[in-house]
């Protein structure tokens, strides 16, 4: 457990970054995600993760650790990435910019101590970085926001470039591997561990209850499942972030392999001796599984989590969007995002809404008393204490 106080006179830790002091357990790693899975409450993450995103963020979060070491720098300033904010809201301290030999100087599952930037290990000094509070996390988002205009035209140059380059493999026919998984007539939801998954998910849970749709996870989409009581169909993609109880979730394992020969999941499939499939298409993994679900003649595709906006596809490190926009294409109105969908309704209680249960519950007990002799007389011995107790308190001031 990590003992964390501040030396400021204030005490706020907010405001005082620099006079933090705390303790704790090391866990290091490059994948922030492979990282997340091993990280428990209290503990120190130490990162290398150029431009930290907000799903990176928030699985950090979730692991309640208490202070996240980056090597490299939270906020480049390239696009204004939301994963550092998350951090700084929940509390856990920052250090940015520690420089790539904290990644080797530091041992996971050591006990380390953060006073300001100041990194040490047995007492000794083996990095230092800069705190990141609040006011300089604003101070870097708002530097990001001015600058993405070159971002933005750089991404729309990219993606043109690529589109030109790759409709002709965008409208060729594709092979599609043989499944025992049947898709036709069938409505498929597709989940990718994007921005807000969790939220629109359980905002879609009416909707898969009531239509059974066939659940394709895209890689850590199939967590995502899990955590909601869902058992994916499949799971499709290149499989760096399943955890174990998605590999033995019994899905049926669908291998992205792109058309150059790049297949980066052979090796995590072959050490799981799982049996498996492979689609060969260009693109990224939710492209490939809204297009084999289109390819197997599924009735409609709906997604969760999907990448369409620039911040999101910079925060997945792409650089442009041309896969995507042209596997919409192709699929065209036979997809729905659900994209966002937790957002367009929040239930709250309105003054009707009571008004309504009351008028509900009265006419409920006057049902009552009309076919119970035994309520009917209490109520009227309810109704004589009721007036005399009137008539006692109008006496007494007439």
């Amino acid at each position: 457990m990590s003992d964390v106080h501040t030396d400021a006179a204030s005490g706020d830790l907010a405001s005082a970054p620099r006079d933090v002091t705390l303790t704790g357990t090391a866990r290091v790693g490059r994948r922030t995600k492979d990282l997340a899975k091993r990280l428990r409450s209290g503990e120190v993450a130490f990162i290398d993760h150029r431009d930290l995103d907000r799903v990176a963020g928030e699985s950090l979060v979730a692991t309640g650790v208490a202070a996240v070491v980056n090597a490299s720098e939270f906020i480049s300033g390239r696009y204004p990435n939301s994963g550092p904010a998350r951090l700084q809201e929940a509390g856990i301290t920052l250090v940015d910019a520690a420089g790539p030999e904290v990644m080797e100087r530091v041992t996971d599952g050591s006990e380390v101590t953060i006073i300001g930037g100041r990194i040490l290990c047995a007492g000794e000094q083996v990095a230092e970085g800069e705190p990141l509070g609040p006011e300089l996390i604003s101070e870097r988002m708002e530097r990001a926001r001015d600058s993405i205009g070159a971002e933005l035209r750089s991404f729309a140059v990219n993606t043109l470039e690529y589109i030109d380059k790759e409709a002709d493999l965008a409208f060729e026919p594709l092979v599609v591997p043989e499944l025992s998984t049947d898709f036709r007539g069938r409505h498929v939801l597709v989940v990718v561990r994007g921005h807000d998954y969790k939220e629109d998910l359980r905002a879609l849970r009416p909707y898969i209850d009531e239509h059974h749709p066939l659940l394709v996870a895209v890689d850590g989409g199939a967590d995502a499942l899990l955590e909601v009581n869902y058992t994916p169909d499949m799971i499709i993609g290149d499989f760096d972030s399943l955890s174990a109880d998605a590999w033995e979730c019994g899905a049926e394992l669908v291998h992205h392999v792109h058309p150059d020969g790049r297949a980066p999941g052979r090796e995590e499939l072959a050490e799981a001796g799982k049996p498996y499939v492979e689609f060969v298409v260009e693109g990224t993994s939710e492209d490939a599984a809204m297009l084999l679900a289109y390819e197997c003649r599924a009735e409609l595709i709906v997604a969760v989590g999907t990448h369409a906006t620039m911040v999101e596809f910079l925060d997945k490190g792409r650089a442009g969007m041309s896969s995507t926009f042209l596997t919409r294409l192709r699929i065209g109105p036979m997809l729905i995002d659900a994209k966002g969908v937790s957002q367009l309704y929040k239930g709250r209680v309105r003054r009707r809404d009571i008004a309504l249960l009351v008028i509900a519950a009265l006419v409920v007990i006057a049902a009552v008393a009309l076919v119970s002799d035994s309520l009917q007389l209490f109520l009227r011995a309810l109704w004589v204490d009721v007036r005399d107790f009137w008539y006692s308190l109008t006496g007494r001031f007439s």
